[in-house]
Order: C-alpha cells, then structure tokens, then sequence
C-alpha cells in the first residue's frame, strides 16, 4: 500500500537584512508512491512560499476546494514559540490534505516545491520548460547535492532503486544554493521540536 508521511519541524529564524528576519520550516517527506522522483526529501520552506503554491495549485485544479494555510496575521510573532508551532501545525496539515489529491499530486509544481530548494519563480521556469533542467533533473540534482539519506541508501543495497543520483551530469544547469546544503534534515521522521 502506497504511503506518503510529510512533517513540517524545525522551524528557524532567517534574517533576509538587518531590518527583516522570517521564519523557515523544514519539510521531510519518506513515501514509496509511484508519484514521487525521490522516496525521502527534505527541504526548508517560509510561508510566503507556502502561499505562492497554494495559488498555483489553485489555478491549475480550480474544480478543487484547497485546503487553507494557517491564517496570515498580522500580529503573527516570530518571538512567541506558541504562535510559530500554531503556523507549523497548519502548514502540515494544509500538506498533509495536498498530498492526499491523485490531480494535486500530478502537479510539478507541487514536486519542485517539496523536493528542491528553486525559488517559486525557478520552479515556474522549469514547469514551464524554461530551463536547461527537466522537473526530475532538478530533483535528482538536488538530491545529489543534499546527500542521500539513510533509508535510501538500505533500498539501493536491497536493489530497489534503479536510479543513480550520482551519476546526473554536471551541466544541468543548476547552481548549489546556499540553502540546499545548509538544509540540516535527519532521516528520523521523529520531530525535534519541544
């Protein structure tokens, strides 16, 4: 049977200047569905790009209702832990009915979010054949550049993955960003939060 788990943990302040900080969470995903290129990722994601997929998806599936982000407020406090596990509960819970969709999950978008670090405005170029790099090449790529994990490395030893990351030529076209290899994910599903 077809499984997909999605956590959202690790949330983390990021200052963008010396005036603006945000606040980033990491998505894990382990999953053995068809739909996905990678079985086990891990990315780290703000809200506003939370918000930038849920208009896209919106607009490609508009006969589905989607479910809602936690609430954009405006006094949202990235100092009060309270509020920031409120929004880390809703954004898993807005991924976790996303994933349940068989039309959402054949969005690329959807993929490119969860699984690479592009920028939303990358990931729009790529969708749309933009780039010298394919939906699966930016994953694969990605992937390489982020390490594998240890469940997938116990797959490849029993033989289940026919696919070598590592061997993705180096003129794919994209550029290892700080975030991707700074990302920090674990392969334990368990949360780290307190």
């Amino acid at each position: 049977q077809e499984f997909v788990t999605v956590l959202v943990r690790d949330p983390r302040t990021q200052k963008e200047d010396s005036w603006h900080s945000y606040i980033d969470y990491e998505i894990f995903i382990h999953t053995n569905s068809m739909c996905f290129t990678r079985k086990t990722s891990c990315v780290r994601r703000r809200f506003r790009e939370f918000v930038w997929l849920r208009q896209k998806l919106q607009s490609n599936a508009v006969l589905i209702q989607l479910p809602e982000l936690p609430s954009k407020t405006p006094f949202f406090n990235m100092n009060n832990p309270h509020h920031v596990d409120h929004r880390r509960q809703g954004l898993q819970v807005f991924l976790e009915k996303i994933l349940q969709d068989a039309l959402l999950l054949s969005d690329s978008r959807l993929h490119l979010f969860l699984q690479t670090q592009l920028s939303p405005e990358d990931m729009e170029a790529c969708v749309s054949g933009q780039t010298k790099y394919s939906v699966a090449d930016a994953i694969h790529k990605f992937a390489s550049l982020n390490r594998r994990f240890p469940i997938e490395d116990e797959e490849r030893k029993k033989g289940k993955n026919d696919v070598n990351p590592d061997s993705e030529s180096s003129s794919s076209g994209l550029s290892p960003s700080d975030d991707s290899i700074s990302c920090g994910c674990k392969a334990s599903p368990a949360s780290e939060e307190s």
